[in-house]
Formats: C-alpha cells, sequence, structure tokens
C-alpha cells in the first residue's frame, strides 16, 4: 500500500501533529497543566526518597557482607599460617 518512504514521512506528519496538538493543549489548559505539575511534585520528591533509602539500605548490606567475607577469608589464612 504504502512505500518505505511514504511510511516515514506519514510517521513525521504525525509526530508533527501531535507536537501542534500537544502545544495547543498547554495553551489552552495551561493553569490545570501546572495544578497538575503542582500535583506531581509532592509525589515525585516522595517517591524518590523512598528508592534513596532503599538503595542505602541495600548498599549498607552490601557493605557488611563485603566486610564479613573478608574477615572470613583473612580468619582461615590466619588458620592455614
Amino acid at each position: 500500500m504504502f512505500e518505505k518512504g511514504e511510511n516515514k514521512m506519514w510517521i513525521i506528519l504525525g509526530g508533527i501533529a501531535a507536537i501542534i496538538l500537544g502545544l495547543l493543549g498547554l495553551i489552552k489548559w495551561w493553569l490545570l497543566f501546572l495544578k497538575a505539575l503542582a500535583a506531581l511534585v509532592p509525589f515525585i520528591l516522595l517517591m524518590g526518597g523512598i528508592f534513596a533509602i532503599i538503595i542505602g539500605i541495600s548498599s549498607v548490606k552490601e557493605r557488611a557482607e563485603e566486610k564479613r567475607e573478608e574477615a572470613a577469608e583473612q580468619s582461615t589464612e590466619s588458620d592455614k599460617s
């Protein structure tokens, strides 16, 4: 139905149409967009904080495990000598 070149052109035209509609929507509903953005900021901060805590706990556990392994290796080395 479409040649390869025509298919790419439709994708480009669709992208242009989406940009135009998006800009018109932002202009028309700018205040609603700002309210939604303001509502998302605390949620994003909350989720970022939770992820940071999880990553931090995981990192501390990994470090503790590494220290245990090093201590076990040192004790086996001292037992051999």
